[in-house]
Order: C-alpha cells, then sequence, then structure tokens
C-alpha cells in the first residue's frame, strides 16, 4: 500500500470513528507505529485530524457558515435547548454566544420571562424581538459574515465589563484531553471572554461534537458547569466529564 493511499484510509477510519489509536491503527493498516504516528502528524499538520497524545481525533463535522448550519440538526438542537430552560429564571443576567445551538434557546425562551441577554449575535437580537420583558444589550464590534456575529478588541473589552449570572455557549468542539475549541481564532477569544465573565458556564453541543477538536483553544473542559447534548452517552463518557466537576445532560 501506498503513502497516500495509506493515509486516506488512516483519515476516512478516524472521521467515521471519530478518533483512533496508534495501536488500532497500526494493526488496520498493517504497518508499524512509528509509520503512524507520522502519518497523523503530516495530517494534523495539513488540518486533516487533531494530533493527540497515543493517537488522533477528528474535527467537527459541523460546516462553519451560519446559513449552512442553521438548518442542520434542528430537532437536536431544539432538545437541547429544552434542557436550557431548566436553568433560566427570572432577573438572571446572561451571555450568549453566536452559535445555532444557542439561537436555539433563545428562541425557547418564554415570552413572560424577564431577564437581561447580553450577546453579540444578530440572530439572537432578532428572536429577541418579541420577548417584551427580555433587556436586550447587544455588544458591537467588527461583523464576522460567517457567523453573523461582532467580533474583535471592542467586543471583548464590552463582555469583560459585564458580570454575567449564567452564560450559554454554542461549542465546535470538545475533548476531555484537548478541551473545548473552535475553527476560528477570534470566536475562539469571545467565547474565552464570556466564559471568564460569567458565574456559570453552560455549553451547547450536538452528540457528534464530542471527542472532536480544532486548531483553537477555548478553555479546559473544566471551565464550563455543564454540557448539554442531545442524545445518551455512554456511562463511561458521562462519568469521565463528571470526575473534572462537569455534568453531562
Amino acid at each position: 500500500m501506498i503513502k497516500a493511499e495509506r493515509q486516506q484510509l488512516l483519515a476516512k477510519h478516524i472521521n467515521s470513528n471519530q478518533s483512533a489509536q496508534l495501536k488500532e491503527l497500526s494493526k488496520l493498516l498493517q504497518v508499524s507505529e512509528d509509520t503512524i504516528r507520522r502519518d497523523i502528524k503530516e495530517l494534523s499538520d495539513i488540518g486533516v485530524l487533531k494530533a493527540v497524545r497515543g493517537g488522533a481525533i477528528a474535527h467537527s463535522p459541523v460546516p462553519q457558515h451560519y446559513r449552512e448550519r442553521e438548518h442542520l440538526q434542528v430537532e437536536q438542537k431544539e432538545i437541547i435547548a429544552h434542557k436550557a430552560l431548566n436553568f433560566i429564571k427570572n432577573d438572571q443576567v446572561i451571555f450568549f454566544d453566536g452559535g445555532t445551538s444557542t439561537l436555539a434557546v433563545a428562541a425557547a425562551l418564554p415570552k413572560d420571562l424577564r431577564v437581561s441577554v447580553i450577546t453579540n449575535s444578530f440572530p439572537v437580537v432578532n428572536v429577541l424581538e418579541d420577548h417584551p420583558l427580555v433587556d436586550v444589550i447587544f455588544i458591537g464590534g467588527r461583523l464576522h459574515k460567517k457567523s453573523f456575529t461582532t467580533i474583535g478588541l471592542e467586543t471583548v473589552d464590552a463582555i469583560r465589563t459585564i458580570k454575567a449570572d449564567i452564560s450559554f455557549i454554542g461549542i465546535c468542539s470538545i475533548h476531555l484531553e484537548v478541551g473545548i475549541t473552535t475553527s476560528n481564532y477570534e470566536d475562539g477569544i469571545i467565547k474565552r471572554a464570556i466564559v471568564a465573565n460569567s458565574r456559570y458556564n453552560i455549553a451547547l453541543s450536538t452528540i457528534n461534537k464530542i471527542g472532536t477538536a480544532e486548531p483553537f483553544f477555548v478553555a479546559p473542559v473544566q471551565a464550563v458547569d455543564v454540557v448539554l447534548t442531545d442524545a445518551a452517552t455512554t456511562e463511561e463518557t458521562t462519568m469521565n466529564f463528571a470526575k473534572l466537576g462537569v455534568s453531562l445532560q
């Protein structure tokens, strides 16, 4: 088997299974672990996958542009939003970032809820326009056209002036070892600022994002208090999150 064919099979296996260990790949492709390690490094360097200790993990399968994401996994996001409502009560100050799962939470808010929402997301602002008791504070900055959010130093500075009761952040990828990561550098800075300036942090993640990783670090897993997802995870995964003080629900 030539190198290009081997690397193609390696990448396909990892993307199908979300992760793989060196020993597993060595046996599958019938080459040494050193060869697999070199292949993983090369594929990681060009962004095909993410190298981790002892193996590799896949990137998130979710597209980057908001227009593509808003119509994906709608039912799953509604499940997550329903769970999120259990954490929201009157008179809270709430951060919403620009994720489409976060947008689903905003859309599900009861019309008689009385809260203050701080967000950098144009879609979140739009959906809350008809909530008469929700005080919406929109954070300005430079428009990021792929996500319909504001980014940049002005946005981060504004976030740092607020101490929210709770935050909801839509995440691109989450992995127990790698942490919470994103595909966009400036989005990572925004999410990190939101987490640092909230008393309680809830990450929203469809099940297919758990165990994946992207290039830009946001925060360690234990920086959030709860991860809400749309489907049951294995008992082992739930326990591993619990060991870090994070409730996976």
